[in-house]
């Protein structure tokens, strides 16, 4: 039996998963979890990234007093932030939180300033959002940020911790390619990018594809841990890249959703797909395993529900409970979950409201209103996103696989395959930690290809398949919904 420890840090918690392999499945336990809580001090939002180094470090004691012997330790986390390093190696203050507004503006500045949105999309194919790298890196040289003229070294998340466990910088591919400084085609950051933010390519170290060992724990974290010199492994360090290499298939028929927080929907491509109607699309070429092209969408998910639940009153604890309330409400408003006037609302509640108000629907009212509008207005923009990808893949679209803790909510399951005509099948849940651990386990040797470590997800986890119902009914929402997004577009 071999022991294997994913760190699965999320933009609101983290965990540590302690995993078993027998030759043919993972057996999988949570091992810890910790809050990530964001940071607000001096009008911005910070990661508390020694709280999270300590955490892992927490892992690691829990390993050694229980005697797990480790065969390797990998990290993945959300994309597009990153954190300052000195020439001691000593962190250069907390890294900005992709929520914070500094970079509020910064893609008209970035494109009106040093290179049109065309020519980078162009050279990046990454769709444009605010808190993309490179428009944070170039609104701190803006700033005149500390951090950026002080800096040596730096490091995307998961490549950060990953230092601090072993003293090596490395810059992992699937998570370099979140940051807009990625070009596809060369595999390697973009120098004409890095010299518009005065960074140099040197500062960010080597590029290194998933299940590459970056080191072994260092002498400090072995004698604060009672751990040995465990290796750790670059896997797959963007945590959507992590679960997509989980989903459970045997062929290229489907999407994938992997659901959360934000919802990332899109298909494996072979090859990055930049043209000018992706552009206007708002589509994103990402990196996968095996040199694929994660083709996707990043759609704000279930943020609003999350957001809407913080200010709800009098309404059950228990999220399946609360999940349910939308069976009981009437109202058929519906939003577009990527209106700008989401992002980071003082109040998510406010915010539909006012969505509703302004393209003249019916304003919600009780917990069960929000909660009915947000699930089917996801459904609903997963259909036209899937609508939209079936123009750009070379294979046929059959099935949606979802991945990820959304998985679990059998209402927005149901719905998604109502919306979208198509067979959900939903699991598993733990797509982001068990794709870590399947990188881990090639990287040790014991499998080969993509199509093996997918045939232990396989093994190794459960799926619930929900089949499409209520066709016309969903067919006139997806025409409101549309019209909807009309009227928001002109208000």
């Amino acid at each position: 039996m071999k022991y294997y420890l994913a760190i699965d840090l999320g933009a609101t918690s983290g965990r540590s998963v302690l995993a078993s392999y027998d030759g043919e499945r993972l057996n999988m336990q949570v091992w810890t979890r910790f809050e990530n809580p964001q940071i607000p001090m001096s009008g911005h939002i910070f990661w508390n990234l020694p709280h999270l180094y300590n955490e892992v470090l927490k892992a690691l004691r829990k390993c050694a007093a229980e005697q797990v012997q480790l065969q390797s330790i990998g990290i993945d986390t959300w994309g597009c932030d990153v954190a300052f390093f000195g020439k001691q190696g000593q962190m250069m203050g907390l890294p900005f939180c992709y929520r914070d507004p500094h970079t509020d503006g910064a893609i008209e500045r970035f494109t009106r300033t040093h290179m049109s949105a065309e020519a980078l999309y162009s050279k990046t194919g990454i769709q444009f959002m605010p808190f993309n790298t490179l428009f944070q890196l170039d609104t701190m040289h803006t700033d005149g940020s500390a951090s950026l003229t002080s800096e040596d070294k730096v490091m995307f998340m998961p490549d950060a911790l990953g230092y601090l466990l072993t003293g090596h910088c490395v810059c992992e591919y699937t998570i370099a390619s979140t940051s807009q400084l990625l070009n596809p085609e060369t595999h390697d950051l973009d120098e004409t990018l890095l010299n518009i933010v005065h960074l140099t390519r040197q500062q960010f170290g080597p590029l290194t594809m998933p299940g590459t060992q970056i080191g072994v724990l260092t002498p400090q974290v072995q004698e604060a841990t009672g751990m040995g010199a465990v290796p750790v492994v670059a896997v797959a360090g963007h945590d959507t890249a992590s679960a997509v290499a989980s989903v459970p298939t045997e062929d290229e028929n489907y999407a994938y959703l992997s659901c959360g927080t934000w919802s990332l929907l899109g298909i494996e491509s072979p090859h990055a797909i930049i043209t000018e109607e992706s552009r206007r699309q708002s589509f994103t070429n990402e990196g996968g395993l095996d040199g694929t092209t994660r083709f996707l969408k990043n759609i704000c998910g279930l943020w609003l529900f999350e957001s809407c639940r913080k200010e709800f009153r009098n309404v059950p604890s228990d999220v399946n409970e609360l999940n349910a309330l939308w069976s009981t409400s009437c109202c058929e408003s519906l939003i577009m979950p990527d209106d700008e006037s989401f992002a980071h609302p003082t109040s998510m509640t406010a915010a539909i409201r006012n969505y509703c108000e302004r393209t003249g629907q019916v304003l919600p009212e009780q917990p069960a209103d929000y909660v009915r509008i947000i699930f089917r207005s996801l459904a609903l923009c997963y259909r036209q996103t899937i609508e939209s990808l079936r123009s750009f893949s070379s294979h046929p679209i059959e099935r949606l696989h979802v991945i990820g803790g959304g998985s679990l909510n059998v209402h927005l399951m149901q719905m998604t395959a109502n919306a979208t005509g198509l067979p959900v099948i939903a699991g598993p849940s733990e797509g982001t930690s068990l794709g870590n651990l399947l990188v881990q386990i090639r990287a040790a040797g014991d499998v080969a290809t993509l199509k093996d470590m997918r045939s232990i997800s396989s093994c190794s986890a459960s799926t619930i398949t929900y089949t499409p119902q209520d066709a016309e009914e969903w067919n006139d929402a997806y025409d409101r919904f549309c019209c909807v997004q009309e009227r928001a577009q002109h208000s």
